[in-house]
């Protein structure tokens, strides 16, 4: 039987032409997605206001916290026929949890109405996630990045009392882009998953909220609306647009399955068509999974393997009616163990 297993695989590798040398059929798939997000926002501010007549200038910082998340979903769109089996899936969301500014001031207050315009510094962190999950695969991207870039805006405040500011405002913030590009093999099918994707992390701000003004320490006359003052603010965030595109290559129904880059080989029991399913792990990983020797569906069933160009042999399993799957997935299907 050895002998006669031997002979079968030399033929299936020396035919010039045969099966084996064909190419693996390989499928692909392709996606795109994009969302901005709406969220709330909170945070304090302080400043110094100087006068001169009707007209108002001083500098301003301010913090704010907020979870303007632009999250989204994405299934791949197969781009091949014939298709894949089962297309990738991803999901990706860009966050903005706080910022800060630093800005000037000018304004024009004929008496307690103050109508303002306002520019300067901002700072913030981005965040970029995305996973992209195929059937034997995972790739994740993640990265968070410190900003810095630029705001602008303008607001109207009511001096209620002569230490008590009312206050609506409006910016316009621009932390800039932050963005990934990342590309992975697939193992055991070979192939690929690759994806990229941004966070263009520009937004709008709209906010109310109430200050004290303290009076100025020296004794010289002074306008109204003079002073350090520092208050709280609340209000609205929108914006944050963030995208990512994402592609797959699989060989359809076909996984690496020599006998030369597994270890760990035990086998299970054996088919109705007298094919051994085996455990094994491949050389490069600790996973344990459950399937086929390639040499040894070479010698019953040739029609099921190709070699590809790496001179590795690959068992199209779709012929042989069987799914590769993971130990654990094995031992669930046969005795009905759960997996959580």
């Amino acid at each position: 039987m050895k002998t006669k297993a031997i002979a079968a695989i030399a033929a299936l590798l020396l035919v010039s032409g045969s099966t084996a040398q064909a190419q693996v059929l390989f499928g692909t798939a392709a996606g795109a997605n994009s969302a901005t997000a709406t969220s709330w926002l909170a945070g304090v501010r302080a400043g110094n206001n100087w006068q001169n007549g009707s007209f108002v200038f001083g500098l301003e910082t301010d913090a704010q916290v907020t979870t303007l998340n632009s999250r989204f979903n994405t299934a791949l769109t197969p781009t091949s026929f014939p298709p894949i089996a089962a297309p990738p899936t991803a999901i990706a969301n860009g966050e903005v949890e706080w910022y800060g500014t630093a800005r000037a001031r000018l304004g024009w207050a004929p008496g307690p109405v103050l109508l303002y315009a306002t520019g300067g510094l901002a700072y913030g962190t981005v965040d970029l996630n995305s996973t992209l999950t195929g059937p034997t695969a995972v790739l994740g991207s993640q990265i968070s990045e410190s900003r810095i870039g630029w705001v602008a805006g303008g607001g109207i405040e009511y001096l209620v009392r002569p230490n008590v500011i009312l206050s609506a405002a409006y910016q316009y913030v621009d932390l800039g882009t932050a963005s990934f590009t990342a590309t992975m093999p697939t193992i055991p099918a070979p192939g690929f998953l690759s994806q990229s994707g941004s966070d263009h992390a520009h937004f709008q701000v709209a906010t109310i909220g109430i200050s004290w003004l303290f009076t100025p320490s020296d004794k010289g006359p002074h306008g109204a609306w003079e002073g350090e003052y520092i208050g709280g603010q609340a209000g609205g965030v929108w914006g944050n647009p963030t995208d990512a595109t994402y592609a797959a290559s699989q060989p359809i129904g076909f996984f690496l399955s020599d006998v030369r880059l597994k270890r760990d080989i035990a086998p299970l029991g054996r088919l109705d068509d007298g094919l051994e399913l085996y455990s094994f792990r491949y050389l490069w990983s600790d996973t344990v999974y459950v399937g086929v020797m390639a040499q040894e569906v070479a010698a019953t069933m040739p029609s099921a393997v190709v070699m590809a160009q790496d001179g590795y042999l690959r068992v199209n399993y779709g012929k042989l009616g069987l799914q590769m799957r993971t130990l654990a997935e094995w031992e669930a299907l046969t005795y009905g163990i759960r997996i959580d």
